[in-house]
């Protein structure tokens, strides 16, 4: 569906619009999705380990944060470019118009799975022996709506690595807390997905793509969401709770909880026009705003700068 398209005009233009290119088809700018949480559990790591930000570790968590996002929405956009051929909403992406080829998105994907694998390895052995574990989940998903009315399911799996990998990144070891805290985070951005894809019903629906609102209707994957967002919200309690968190971190989690309402407020199976605010910007509000009321807890819990 998509094809290697020349780039005419000046010859040291060329790897600067590709790379352009390449960024808006990973929607870099997403990482603010996830990587707070990574902040938020390895700053938490360094709070008990010894009270000292590690200034080194905390940009190789961002770097293989970062490197495994660009990997895996790389390979869901390679591997979807034909179903997003077919999608009204989808048929203006890179990889279908061909303003990125599919052997540019490859190298992009393999320049990124390069660095992740590089951050994981300078920040251990045992980060670097799971570093399969974050991986597949990344490439499976895409693959899920092929096989699954459940696949949003599969990338809450996938997004639950990243506080999980960021803990054992501080400590060298496993962290309960850390799982929780990933759960709360995978169950989040699975409902939210829920919510994202009700736009596509009918697209999905027409073209055999598997998703629970193609499959039981946009109104149970919005019953589902709000309900995937609750336990959301109960982990995050229990997360506080098992790691000693003080006024400013239970602030945040209000604050969340408030953007968790009006986002399904906004959002009604009969009105979805309010969705991609619901979707970029209450979403990306929750992150950042329960990542700064965290960092002020952890500064007033002994975290030094």
């Amino acid at each position: 569906m998509s094809a290697v398209q020349g780039v005419l005009g000046p010859e040291p233009a060329q790897p600067s619009s590709r790379t352009r290119a390449f960024l808006r088809l990973v929607m870099i700018e997403h990482s603010v999705f996830a990587l707070p949480f990574a902040y938020i559990a390895a700053l938490t790591a360094m709070t008990q380990l010894d009270g000292n930000i590690h200034w080194l570790r905390l940009l190789l968590v961002t770097v293989a944060m970062v490197g495994l996002r660009t990997f895996a929405m790389a390979c869901n956009r390679i591997i979807d470019r034909e179903i997003d051929a077919r999608n009204p909403r989808t048929a203006g992406r890179e990889l279908v118009t061909g303003a990125v080829s599919v052997r540019s998105a490859w190298t992009g994907a393999l320049v990124a799975l390069f660095f992740f694998l590089g951050a994981a390895a300078l920040l251990g052995p045992l980060c670097l022996a799971l570093a399969p574990v974050a991986v597949v989940p990344m490439v499976v998903y895409p693959y899920g709506k092929r096989f699954t009315n459940f696949p949003h399911a599969i990338l809450g799996i996938a997004q639950a690595m990243g506080p999980i990998g960021a803990w054992i990144a501080i400590t060298g070891e496993w962290s309960w807390d850390a799982v929780i805290l990933g759960l709360a985070v995978g169950i989040w951005i699975g409902g939210f997905d829920l919510i994202f894809a009700c736009q596509d019903v009918q697209a999905d629906r027409a073209h055999g793509v598997l998703s629970v609102p193609a499959r039981f209707g946009i109104p149970a994957a919005l019953y589902g969401a709000r309900g995937a967002h609750v336990v959301t919200l109960g982990l995050l309690v229990w997360y506080a709770l098992a790691t000693d968190a003080g006024g400013f971190f239970w602030t945040g989690l209000v604050i969340v909880a408030g953007a968790f309402l009006y986002e399904h407020t906004i959002v009604k199976p009969h009105d979805l026009s309010r969705l991609n605010r619901a979707f970029f910007q209450v979403n990306g509000f929750v992150g950042m705003s329960l990542f700064f009321f965290a960092l002020l807890d952890l500064l007033v819990r002994g975290l030094t700068v």
